[in-house]
């Protein structure tokens, strides 16, 4: 997650500080080849760790060429932890290019 770097008192950086307050709403794109059911594999994988993802939270984009897709999920966010192991399955399959 996005953090900006602070200094506290002794003028030292605190990396830890989080730009979220959970629960909050919460969208994350996931970019892969257009190819058959990517759109699903992204929506499962997410239903992973976000069970009650609501009517219409999925919206679907294609590349200029055709070449590509981006699957865009908006959902609450529960915690830090749940959007780090949501990332790091995301980011660690093969068939994604991209997660942002």
């Amino acid at each position: 997650m996005p953090k900006i770097p602070t200094p506290d008192s002794r003028g030292a950086n605190n990396d830890d500080i989080d730009l979220f307050k959970f629960p909050c709403d919460f969208s994350i794109k996931v970019m892969g080849k257009a190819t058959e059911n990517f759109d699903l594999l992204v929506v499962e994988i997410v239903r992973r760790h976000c069970k009650d993802l609501k009517e219409g939270a999925v919206t679907m984009r294609s590349s200029s060429g055709g070449k590509y897709l981006s699957v865009t999920v908006s959902f609450i966010a529960k915690s830090r932890t749940q959007l780090d192991a949501l990332y790091i399955e995301l980011s660690g399959h093969e068939r994604v290019t991209m997660v942002l």
